[in-house]
């Protein structure tokens, strides 16, 4: 059916927009505030990795606990808990004055922020028919990267004026500001929202099921294609966190630019809102024309092999055109991929589609976790900011291979003790 006007679901869209935004503010302000920490509190690379890797790790271990909740019991509550949890530990971030206390803040802010993506594609899931969801994913996604444009050049003004600290306090009150309004203008289901109208009950098609009891673990985990893909985005994590964590101390260092300097860290996130919302489109346009299963694994595997020879090229050229150029084509390209990556997963986990992304995103965030950690020994070892590119390249191929083999019609099954209070034993 032609859409036409403005819908309720747009309005949906438009607050997991600001959502991501505001996730990827505070993801990244440690980031891009990272010099001025580091001298203020003597940290060495070692050190600062763990810090950085210290929401990484949380993070990934209560996504999947934070999207079976909201599968069982709504997004509305789910995401202004999360969204409130870590707007104040953000705020508490300014203040901190040592390793221990900024690696617990951190470790406790990623454990509230765990389970924003995947609520976000249940909402998707309960709200958007089938043929917009790589659509909206791709708003989604772009919206997280407007936030990495906007990062160095709200945080860098911010900080030189008031310090580091006054950053994160600001950014904790605009999380609960967000949460207040989540609250009260989102429905868990469609037809509880008032004013929707009948037309647009029937463009979203038939009520997904909620509350169904015990989330199918059994049948999650026996679900071949899921574990390939799990493991497809926990390679290409290595690749998406290199630029949420080192990325700008890189350039300092690689490419010898000053803070300044820094602020050109936007333009690969520039390039992923472009890449994202073109992803998208793509993803629904070839999806009509090859159909799910050839669409949906041709993108990501093409985007990731070219975004590793960009890797590769990072760390082979020096210059400062040549690193701001190559490092925002690369960041481009792996989020051409991401509407249609998450969209399988979508497709996968049908109305499960909060616990499944949830495992995918665990996984993301595992290699997440293991390339901020190595990143800064490897950085030790050999003197060298570019000698982990190449590991990260490798990472990101085996990523595009994985990607390349995955169904996405080969949905979770039916399995026994969906509508029971205990979930079935396998």
């Amino acid at each position: 059916m032609k859409q036409r006007g403005w819908r309720q679901r747009h309005w949906v869209l438009t607050l997991l927009g600001l959502l991501s935004v505001l996730t990827f503010l505070d993801r990244l302000a440690i980031a891009v505030a990272a010099p001025g920490i580091q001298r203020e509190l003597h940290l060495q690379p070692q050190a600062w990795g763990w810090i950085l890797s210290a929401y990484v790790l949380a993070n990934g271990l209560f996504e999947m606990p934070s999207g079976a909740l909201g599968d069982r019991h709504g997004q509305r509550g789910e995401l202004a808990r999360i969204v409130t949890w870590w707007s104040g530990f953000t705020a508490l971030t300014g203040w901190c004055r040592g390793f221990w206390q900024l690696l617990s803040v951190r470790f406790l802010f990623g454990m509230g922020a765990a389970g924003a993506y995947p609520n976000a594609a249940g909402a998707i899931a309960r709200w958007f028919p089938e043929r917009e969801r790589a659509r909206s994913q791709g708003v989604v996604w772009a919206a997280s990267r407007l936030g990495g444009v906007l990062a160095p050049l709200l945080i860098v003004p911010v900080e030189r004026y008031w310090g580091w600290r006054a950053v994160f306090r600001i950014l904790g009150l605009a999380g609960v500001a967000w949460a207040a309004i989540w609250y009260a203008r989102f429905r868990n289901s469609p037809a509880e929202l008032p004013g929707i109208s009948r037309e647009e009950l029937d463009e979203i098609g038939a009520p997904k099921p909620q509350h169904a009891g015990a989330i199918p673990w059994c049948e999650l985990l026996k679900a071949r294609q899921l574990w390939l893909l799990v493991l497809a985005y926990g390679c290409y994590g290595c690749g998406s966190w290199f630029y949420f964590s080192w990325f700008p101390v890189w350039m300092v260092h690689s490419a010898h630019l000053s803070l300044n300097g820094v602020l050109l860290a936007s333009l690969p996130f520039a390039m992923g809102v472009a890449g994202n919302l073109a992803g998208g489109e793509l993803g629904d346009w070839l999806v009509l024309r090859w159909g799910a299963r050839s669409a949906l694994r041709a993108i990501p595997a093409v985007c990731l092999t070219v975004t590793a020879a960009l890797l590769c090229a990072m760390a082979t050229l020096h210059g400062k055109v040549a690193t701001v150029a190559l490092s925002s084509l690369g960041f481009g390209m792996m989020d051409l991929m991401l509407p249609s990556a998450w969209a399988m997963c979508m497709a996968i986990g049908r109305q499960w589609s909060g616990t499944a992304t949830g495992m995918m995103n665990t996984a993301g965030q595992a290699g997440g976790f293991l390339a901020t950690v190595s990143f800064g020994y490897v950085v030790h070892a050999t003197g060298s900011y570019n000698a982990p590119l190449f590991l990260i390249a490798a990472m990101v191929t085996i990523a595009a291979l994985l990607f390349s083999r995955v169904d996405a019609t080969q949905a979770v099954r039916d399995g026994p003790g969906l509508n029971q209070s205990e979930p079935a034993s396998c």
